[in-house]
């Protein structure tokens, strides 16, 4: 039986906003969920709005990049 990963992290305005922005959205969306939620969790659980940011601004440029996942090499899958 194969388990879904649910997403106990629900997607804040300002992250979708940036996204939107940086015209990322695809690029989120091809990650494994996992990853997505990863992300999520990550950035919302910081404490200062300054390492909220950072950690925005890392996830941003590593979807741009397309090669890393929190500073790991990334695979993306084949098409």
């Amino acid at each position: 039986m194969e388990r879904r990963l649910e997403n106990p992290y629900p997607m804040p305005d300002f992250i979708a906003e940036a996204l939107r922005a940086r015209g990322l959205q695809a690029a989120y969306d091809e990650r494994p969920p996992y990853q997505r939620n990863d992300y999520i969790g990550w950035i919302t659980r910081a404490k200062r709005d300054e390492t909220r940011q950072k950690r925005l601004n890392q996830m941003l440029n590593e979807l741009e990049g397309g090669a890393l996942y929190m500073r790991m090499r990334h695979n993306r899958p084949s098409d």
